[in-house]
């Protein structure tokens, strides 16, 4: 039976405590690793060599006690011996070709590769199926392969080469890593816990993360947005495989699983910037795509809450009339002609508005001042949203744009109603500066 959903949030921010401790700005990485763990996904890091690549790649197989680890340095002369085992002599006199994995990648559950690319066509193969099938194809036998996790790292990206192209599209999650840069960090380096890390995970943990997630749904509205990226994407030359797509829908999944959700919401896709890019410096620029769907989806999530779709459809709807109705008041001010119909329309459009408007501005006004209320408690109320935010404050930045944008449709109400009815709207005091 699956555990708690915050028994399950709980454990992995323990992990994460301990992870932090022991790597300094590596903040972001962390849930990224974690969450790649959790989907079954493997990582790249691209970057300099001493930046604690394999050793965080270690400390995150530690995390789920004594599971099979194994790691390599590879370079253009690594064999499959030296990666896949070696050829055993014994089955080779019986005329069977057969290699002894255990103890080498097809045996192992975590495993970290650095310079991945320097992977050769001997063994490309064989680490695609691992990779991709977790399948280790011994001779004539189809190995299964437990691989849990694959950390991969490079100095280098591949070019140019359709095979070593087939290996990056299998990383799913992609991160840049650096040197430490802050001079408190720094010194925290030095004072870094260096005892074993407690086992808080399992292969079993995971298996029932995973099924949970099977049952969990992926709304039209989040499959709008996915496709909306990828055409955002695609206009800015950014293209990804099917496989990349529905791997990132099965990661929200995994997501909403962990938050105890039946169905994938907003939240679920904050680490999705990490998935997308091929180049790190097309990050920056990636993510401020994303961030603009995010921003988009946020709103219509919090429709319920504060519907300014719905208000802007009423201020529309009246100020496509306002011409009319201000002309309409106008004549009857000077006393100008109008048909008898056109008048008795008109005045019945006039009450019809200032209804309206009346109501509007309440609702609206009602639902800001609560809106301030919520904003008080934000950063708690989406840290509870996800585990994998690492800077709450920076959301809850979204949260008062989109209440900028209702304090503008209701300036935009009030004006509308003064310039038609020469009066403000009874009852509506609303404070513009907080």
């Amino acid at each position: 039976m699956m555990k708690d959903p915050i028994v399950i949030q709980n454990k992995l921010r323990e992990a994460m405590g301990h992870l932090e401790k022991r790597f300094m700005e590596r903040e972001e990485l962390i849930r990224v690793l974690l969450l790649a763990i959790m989907s079954g996904e493997h990582v790249l890091l691209v970057g300099p060599p001493g930046s604690a690549k394999s050793q965080l790649a270690r400390a995150a197989a530690d995390l789920f006690g004594n599971e099979p680890y194994y790691d390599y340095l590879l370079t253009r002369f690594t064999t499959p011996d030296e990666l896949f085992g070696p050829v055993s002599l014994q089955k080779l006199k019986q005329d069977e070709y057969s290699r002894l994995t255990e103890g080498y990648l097809p045996s192992a559950r975590f495993a970290f590769l650095d310079e991945i690319f320097k992977a050769n066509s001997a063994i490309l193969n064989s680490l695609l199926s691992i990779l991709n099938e977790r399948v280790f194809f011994n001779g004539r036998l189809k190995q299964p392969s437990p691989l849990l996790f694959l950390m991969a790292a490079s100095n280098e990206l591949p070019e140019d080469n359709e095979q070593l192209a087939a290996l990056y599209d299998r990383f799913l999650f992609r991160f840049e890593v650096e040197y430490v840069k802050q001079i408190s960090s720094f010194e925290l380096m030095f004072q870094a816990p260096n005892t074993p890390l407690p086992t808080l995970l399992s292969t079993e943990f995971i298996k029932q993360l995973r099924s949970q997630a099977m049952d969990v749904q992926l709304p039209d509205a989040l499959i709008y947005m996915l496709f909306q990226l990828k055409t955002a994407l695609q206009e800015k030359e950014y293209v990804l495989s099917d496989r990349r797509w529905n791997k990132i829908g099965h990661t929200w999944k995994i997501s909403a699983a962990i938050h105890g959700r039946r169905s994938v919401n907003v939240w679920d896709t904050v680490l999705t910037p990490h998935m997308l890019w091929d180049f790190p410096e097309d990050l920056t620029e990636v993510k401020a795509i994303f961030d603009t769907l995010f921003q988009d989806m946020l709103k219509r999530e919090m429709e319920q809450e504060l519907p300014l779709q719905q208000y802007n459809l009423t201020v529309k709807k009246w100020l496509d009339k306002e011409d009319e109705l201000h002309a309409f008041q106008f004549k009857k001010e000077i006393g100008g002609s109008l048909t008898k119909d056109a008048a008795e329309r008109l005045k019945g459009n006039l009450e019809d508005c200032r209804t309206e408007l009346e109501e509007t501005a309440r609702s609206l006004r009602g639902r800001l001042v609560a809106w301030q209320e919520k904003e008080k408690k934000l950063p708690e109320w989406i840290s509870s949203q996800s585990i994998f935010l690492q800077h709450p404050e920076q959301y809850a930045v979204k949260f008062t744009h989109l209440r900028i944008q209702g304090e503008r449709i209701l300036q935009s109400i009030q004006g509308l109603y003064r310039t038609l009815f020469d009066r403000e709207i009874p009852g509506i005091v609303y404070d513009y500066t907080l």
